[in-house]
């Protein structure tokens, strides 16, 4: 089966569960999922650390949410690519959350029939089946970094075609950073 979509788990409150027993025999959660995040800084880091993008786009969360893992990953890779053809190599891309809390599922079984489904325990744990990133209202998402006015609008347009890929609401916000000039 296909994972479940992001309602199952995105707006409800979500106590964060990250925690393993250091002991396998006595730990609820047997494995951690690894998560499937690649990389989380791309683009031209050595540019960045010396200050050469004055532009840089905040991606922010207007809601509370759960972000999970292959849903960040999507977003990343879309990010990177297009930002790529769009704006070639003088660009970065910083993903600034981490898929911290783990998701569980109480797997249910439906017969042939259709007609009945298995209820299954009350207050069941569940088994792993993936990691979420907790997103607080106001949390930075994503940081683009830009060198100019055009490289921005072609981002701009880029978020505003991620927006599907997310299952919170986001907003962004342009911060101008200080240009470092370097004497020779």
């Amino acid at each position: 089966m296909a994972l479940r979509k992001a309602a199952a788990y995105s707006k409800r409150y979500a106590r964060p569960y990250t925690r393993t027993s250091k002991k396998r025999a006595k730990s609820y959660i047997k494995t951690v999922p690894n998560s499937r995040i690649v990389k989380f800084k791309m683009g031209d880091l050595k540019g960045f650390a010396a200050g050469e993008y004055p532009i840089q786009i905040h991606v922010i969360s207007k809601e509370n949410c759960q972000v999970r893992d292959n849903s960040i990953e999507a977003v990343r890779q879309f990010f990177n690519r297009f930002l790529q053809i769009k704006v070639g190599k003088e660009f970065y891309l910083d993903v600034r959350i981490y898929p911290h809390h783990i998701l569980r599922e109480n797997k249910m079984l439906t017969g042939a029939g259709a007609d009945r489904m298995q209820t299954g325990m009350s207050r069941s744990f569940g088994k792993t089946m993936g990691r979420a990133a907790l997103v607080k209202s106001g949390q930075v998402l994503y940081i683009i970094g830009v060198k100019n006015t055009k490289a921005e609008i072609e981002a701009r347009k880029l978020i505003k075609s991620v927006k599907a890929r997310l299952p919170c609401v986001v907003s962004t916000k342009t911060v101008l950073a200080p240009v470092i000039v370097k004497n020779k």
